[in-house]
């Protein structure tokens, strides 16, 4: 693919991230995995571009992002339901294109992708990846530690890679987010399914069972390094932490379940610190991260035991 292959940004929503699979094996540093906060949105993008495993994407929050094509480019969005639209450069009418699909972008045309229906993040691929300077041998924005790429601006030029992967064998796969939510949701909750943590004792004789008899509300102070829980209106009152008081700092993993002094839980995503110093009373499988991803504002969470 010519060097001169890339998009202008002319919007980027509440935030657009560049986020790949992430750069793990770097703890030791300090530093967090990282990577695209639902990851099989971003490798279902990736697969329906023809893109070699772990090139990087377009992240965004709450849709707004609109870029304009240099050259024509193979496209595809997966992740929260959105509207994609792409106004054409020579006048023709816009055309819509459903969620999961690949689809083309000529010289001047302008893709612009709506705030969503159902989830919270998109993934926007290119044939090619985004071919942005690496940190640690990943292209993944990491909020934590502000390692990687800077957040998208508008007026930035995103070169596309030169080297793509085979030409895509599927160009429309099932909506990601669609069949997360239709498989942990039970009426209006989303439920998340989790293991015992390390700490599931220091919770308290009652801790484990009130965690799963619970209703949770996704707070507004939520991001990608966690999803702070809030007690919902007419559940159990906050977990009891009074075992928990001097517990010493430990390692994280991407999904666990913290119980901080308040007694509300928190759920880490992809840039977690490496440590924390309250118990991880639970620990969610790889497809409850990726719906933990997805989580809005105001969503109302149950936890599903569910056996290692």
């Amino acid at each position: 693919m010519p060097a001169e292959h890339a998009v202008e940004v002319r919007a980027t929503g509440p935030l657009t991230l560049l986020q790949d699979a992430g750069r793990p094996g770097f703890a030791h540093l300090g530093v967090t995995g990282s990577g695209a906060a639902d990851q099989g949105a971003y490798r279902a993008a990736n697969r329906l571009v023809g893109n070699t495993p772990g090139e990087a994407v377009l992240e965004s929050v709450l849709g707004g992002v609109a870029l304009r094509a240099r050259g024509a480019l193979l496209v595809a969005v997966t992740g929260a339901s959105a509207s994609v639209v792409v106004e054409r450069g020579d006048g023709r009418a816009a055309v819509e294109h459903p969620m999961g699909c690949s689809f083309t972008l000529g010289d001047g045309d302008v893709v612009t992708v709506g705030m969503p229906t159902a989830g919270l993040r998109t993934m926007l691929a290119v044939r090619g990846g985004f071919a942005v300077p690496t940190t640690l041998g990943s292209r993944s924005s990491d909020v934590l530690s502000g390692l990687g790429p800077a957040p998208v601006r508008v007026g930035d030029v995103l070169t596309v890679g030169e080297h793509p992967g085979d030409w895509p064998e599927a160009t429309l796969l099932p909506a990601v987010v669609g069949r997360q939510v239709a498989s942990g949701r039970r009426g209006d909750e989303r439920m998340l399914a989790v293991m015992p943590g390390p700490r599931a004792d220091l919770a308290g004789a009652a801790g484990w069972p009130r965690l799963l008899a619970s209703a949770w509300t996704v707070s507004p102070s939520s991001n990608r390094v966690g999803v702070r829980l809030l007690s919902a209106p007419g559940s159990a009152a906050p977990l009891d932490t009074a075992p928990a008081s001097t517990l010493p700092s430990e390692g994280m993993v991407v999904g666990a379940v913290q119980l901080p002094p308040n007694g509300e839980p928190v759920v880490f995503l992809r840039d977690h610190p490496v440590t924390g110093g309250y118990p991880v009373i639970a620990v969610l499988t790889a497809a409850a991260v990726d719906l933990a991803a997805q989580l809005r504002p105001g969503d109302v969470v149950l936890f599903a035991a569910v056996r290692g």
